[in-house]
């Protein structure tokens, strides 16, 4: 259960309009994932996904990158930090 839920944070956050080339606060990046869930859902968010390395995967693997790399940060962060530039 717990792989599934970091696969649905991972797919929420790739399909946000959150971009890397800008510095996100962990929070932004939890609203962002909220607000993708609750739009697309499990299943909608992971179509997102799908379709977006099937037409685009020039820019889709380097975004996955980037979401993994934010998502690692964000793990790693003290409860107090605020700030994640990935």
């Amino acid at each position: 259960m717990i792989g599934a839920v970091d696969d649905l944070v991972v797919e929420a956050l790739f399909v946000s309009h959150l971009q890397p080339s800008q510095t996100h606060t962990a929070d932004a990046i939890e609203a962002a994932v909220t607000q993708m869930i609750l739009r697309f859902g499990s299943d909608g968010c992971a179509a997102a996904v799908a379709t977006e390395f099937g037409d685009h995967p020039e820019t889709a693997v380097p975004r996955m990158c980037w979401v993994r790399r934010t998502l690692a940060a964000i793990a790693a962060l003290p409860e107090t930090s605020a700030t994640v530039r990935s």
